[in-house]
């Protein structure tokens, strides 16, 4: 059982399904992206969709992370410096696994990140690693 706040995440559209269920499992809110978004939606959207719902990205797409990067830097003001990002950078068959091993990680940089409010989580999560970004 999980412990301090509650994560909400959105589901971008490449991850699979199956990953929503560690986040259930623990309590937390899953936004699946076909009940906001319409497939094909573009990245910008997807983002603007996860900050308007104050939910972390759970995303596997390169693209997503790239733009992410590229758009997110809290030192340039960027569109998206407030976006909270779980990329899992791994198949997507192994993704499920990676995420259920290292919830108690990501939950933890969760309540790091609220804490600070000019903090947004960022965690990429690999088949042999977990990177957290402060």
């Amino acid at each position: 059982m999980r412990k301090g706040q509650p994560i909400a995440v959105l589901l971008d559209e490449g991850t699979p399904i199956q990953a929503a269920q560690p986040f259930h499992d623990r309590g937390h809110h899953v936004i699946l992206h076909g009940d906001v978004l319409s497939p094909g939606a573009k990245d910008e959207h997807v983002c603007a969709m996860a900050l308007l719902n104050e939910a972390a990205l759970v995303a596997v797409d390169r693209d997503m992370r790239h733009l992410a990067k590229r758009f997110g830097s809290p030192e340039k003001g960027g569109r998206f410096d407030k976006l909270n990002l779980i990329f899992v950078n791994c198949k997507p068959a192994l993704a499920v696994q990676r995420i259920e091993h290292f919830m108690s990680l990501i939950e933890l940089e969760w309540q790091i990140a609220r804490e600070k409010k000019a903090r947004a989580l960022w965690l990429d999560i690999g088949p042999h690693y977990f990177r957290s970004f402060r």
